[in-house]
């Protein structure tokens, strides 16, 4: 009788194991911070690819992205390159695909070079979503686009216009020469440059700064070197507009030297406040990640595949529509400038 009791015991404690380890795997906990998740919330493994990471623009959408796994009780997760590099990010992919992870969000430094790595992610059942910076469209589902292209462009170019009574020479302090987005942005600003209003400013020189804080800076003192007449510069990096603004100050060409694009206001504040910079735009790249992520966990769930004209709810977003080419919008830029800098804090 001992015996058969020290066997049955013996017995039901690997029962008891057996079953706590059934019920951990069924519920895990993502870096977004929440708790055990449900069957369907479990496979939202979602992790997000910036041009570069360490990149406060960058790491603002990311706390977006994970305000909305902990909402959807999914996970969330930055991975990417110390520098904005194309062939990193496909090294990145690379591994994501072989975690077999459940969607990528990426926002390319390279359309085309990422093309490959992000179809094979596809074809093994991993959703993709871009962001920010668009793919080529056979490789991802969809893109969230933070406003519309036209629009960014050329609010940029109204506003400098504006500061230099539409005369003078003028330079671009770019991101990377392949980044989809500022390509893009660049040519609607050279069609807004060729309006008649425009027909004063001259567009001398565009440089590459690469999304790097010192790259940036070095560029926008070669440009006040060898332009000694230049008046303005447009910027349509969170990285640039902020390099660039600090050069102008070091060699005292602060109000001397307009300068606009698209920049945080956390970054900015200060070169707002002193009047280095009067006016720049952005949209708020918290509510890009978010958007991101819900988009992502939708297309994981198989409550979108990504045609347009279908609807999913995105949050506090309300509802999104999928729109053209498979893009689903934020909305319009807004400008910055001394009279509502301080009601934000991103």
């Amino acid at each position: 009788m001992k015996k058969l009791f020290q066997t049955l015991g013996s017995g039901l404690l690997v029962c008891m194991l057996l079953l706590l380890a059934a019920c951990g795997s069924t519920s895990t906990t993502g870096n977004s911070g929440g708790g055990s998740t449900s069957s369907s919330s479990s496979k939202l493994n979602i992790v997000f690819l910036p041009k570069a990471i360490n990149n406060p623009y960058f790491d603002t959408a990311a706390s977006g992205g994970q305000q909305a796994a902990k909402e959807l009780g999914g996970s969330f997760k930055q991975v990417g390159p110390s520098t904005a590099s194309a062939a990193d990010q496909v090294t990145w992919i690379n591994n994501l695909t072989t975690q077999h992870v459940s969607a990528i969000v990426v926002s390319a430094n390279d359309p085309n070079a990422l093309a490959p790595a992000l179809k094979q992610a596809m074809a093994q059942g991993i959703k993709v979503v871009s962001y920010d910076s668009d793919v080529e469209p056979d490789a991802r589902q969809v893109f969230v686009n933070q406003a519309n292209a036209e629009d960014i462009g050329r609010i940029e170019v109204q506003i400098l216009g504006k500061e230099l009574n539409y005369t003078g020479q003028i330079a671009i302090l770019s991101a990377a020469s392949t980044a989809t987005n500022q390509n893009t942005w660049i040519g609607y600003m050279k069609q807004e440059l060729a309006l008649p209003q425009y027909k004063n400013m001259q567009l001398v020189k565009i440089v590459y700064g690469n999304d790097d804080d010192q790259t940036s800076f070095n560029d926008t003192l070669a440009l006040l070197q060898a332009y000694p007449n230049l008046k303005g510069i447009i910027s349509p990096t969170t990285v640039g507009i902020a390099a660039a603004a600090r050069a102008i100050e070091s060699v005292n060409k602060g109000g001397k030297v307009a300068l606009t694009g698209l920049g945080t206001p956390n970054q900015m504040r200060k070169y707002v406040e002193d009047g280095t910079v009067q006016q720049f735009a952005l949209w708020n790249p918290q509510q890009l990640g978010y958007l991101a992520y819900y988009t992502a966990a939708e297309l994981v769930e198989g409550k979108i595949t990504g045609q347009p004209g279908q609807t999913f709810s995105a949050g506090s977003l309300g509802t999104k529509t999928i729109g053209a080419n498979s893009v689903v919008l934020l909305g319009p830029p807004t400008i910055f400038d001394k009279s509502n800098i301080n009601q934000f804090n991103f």
